[in-house]
């Protein structure tokens, strides 16, 4: 079986504090680990914020969409 991952990329448009509280509200994510994905699109442009089966991660990339920002998914 071959997983799949969700990408964020980074945009000119959202602010970082709000990719936190995105990435914070929706995964879960401690505000800690979820500054430190925010920082990673921010300096390197992307950055995996989940990964799982397919099904589970289109559900990831859509509810990226639903907040305003670019996602997509890849297998790993």
């Amino acid at each position: 079986m071959t997983g799949w991952v969700t990408i964020v990329w980074d945009d000119p448009v959202n602010l970082m504090s709000y990719v936190t509280h995105v990435f914070s509200t929706y995964f879960g994510y401690p505000e800690e680990r979820a500054t430190q994905l925010m920082l990673q699109v921010h300096n390197s442009g992307k950055a995996v914020v989940s990964s799982g089966a397919r099904e589970q991660m289109e559900t990831d990339v859509d509810a990226m969409h639903g907040y305003g920002l670019w996602a997509t998914l890849e297998q790993s």
